[in-house]
């Protein structure tokens, strides 16, 4: 496996300073925010759209420091149904990624409204009332499965080979859910395993490693802290301030603090045992912790307890 984080980890880091703080923490590679909810300080994605200067350039950066780029990630909402600005920065994500010979890209898979009238993103997450049921027709066959075709068939021809799909608050948010996606729309669409999103959901990430074997396409590195005594009384449906971890039943948190380094440990090797053997990329968004220490920290951890040789044991010939 191989050590990363994503870019707006550091966002308040020049793009330079970024890539030398990747190199002196002994990491791999950067996984590259470029639209949707980030304001993508690094990648001007508009700029990049066929600029072949402007691509070399970026791309030089980082091999002069010997890093990879690890994906580009457009990581909003493509199918918001007042906002196209989403959906188009996911194409041109992928076109600007066939361009730079970028092979993987990590989105969402999108959130529709729940009816042609509605102007707002709408989660089913219960089969109760009966409507919930007429909403989840509506936004899986005329929004979604059509949408997933055109992208699928954008990212072939652009040489993309695969798109990584993460979240809670999306049409696919878990294991049955990116099986049913790729079902229908082929192998071009993968998932990006973050174990953060399935602690809030109540999900375990070990098991979904094994469950989704080879439709893992990346994995992100983001800790949940659970706090017991609001989730005793809230549940872990939380609609609380993010900025005010000790109210809410969850938080999200830098690795380590929420679950230690033999949990991080048993989610590395049971990685391997579902055949994945490639980036681990560190995203950190604990609020109460410094940006860079957090990133360091969570680097630390990693690096005592990922597997990062190539395996060779073989029985004896006896």
């Amino acid at each position: 496996m191989k050590l990363g984080f994503v870019s707006d980890s550091l966002g308040g880091v020049p793009f330079d300073q970024l890539l030398d703080h990747a190199t002196r923490m002994g990491l791999s590679g950067v996984e590259v925010n470029t639209c949707g909810w980030s304001t993508a300080p690094h990648f001007n994605l508009k700029a990049m759209l066929g600029n072949r200067d402007a691509q070399k350039c970026f791309l030089q950066g980082f091999a002069d420091r010997d890093l990879e780029v690890i994906s580009l990630n457009a990581n909003g909402n493509p199918l918001h149904p007042t906002d196209p600005t989403q959906g188009e920065g996911l194409k041109d994500t992928i076109r600007v990624a066939g361009e730079m010979g970028i092979k993987t890209v990590c989105t969402m898979s999108g959130l529709p409204a729940g009816s042609p009238n509605d102007t707002m993103p709408n989660w089913v997450v219960s089969s109760w009332p009966p409507e919930t049921q007429v909403i989840l027709r509506y936004q899986w066959e005329e929004k979604l499965l059509p949408f997933w075709e055109e992208i699928v068939a954008l990212a072939k021809e652009n040489g993309v080979e695969r798109i990584a799909l993460e979240h809670g608050n999306q049409c696919v948010y878990n294991v049955p859910s990116l099986l049913k996606l790729r079902q229908a729309v082929g192998p071009t669409v993968g998932a990006n395993l973050d174990p953060s999103h399935l602690f809030w959901m109540g999900a375990d990430p070990l098991i979904v490693a094994e469950a989704l074997g080879d439709a893992i396409y990346h994995v992100h590195a983001k800790d949940t802290f659970l706090n017991t005594p609001k989730q005793a009384v809230t549940s872990l449906l939380e609609n609380g301030s993010l900025m005010d971890v000790p109210a809410r039943s969850w938080s999200y948190i830098t690795l380590g603090f929420g679950h230690g380094e033999e949990w991080w440990r048993q989610f590395c090797y049971r990685l391997k045992m579902a055949g994945y053997d490639g980036w681990l990329s560190i995203e950190h968004e604990d609020v109460l912790l410094n940006s860079m220490e957090g990133l360091e920290k969570s680097v630390a951890l990693l690096q005592g307890v990922m597997p990062s040789a190539t395996a060779d044991f073989r029985p004896q010939a006896i």
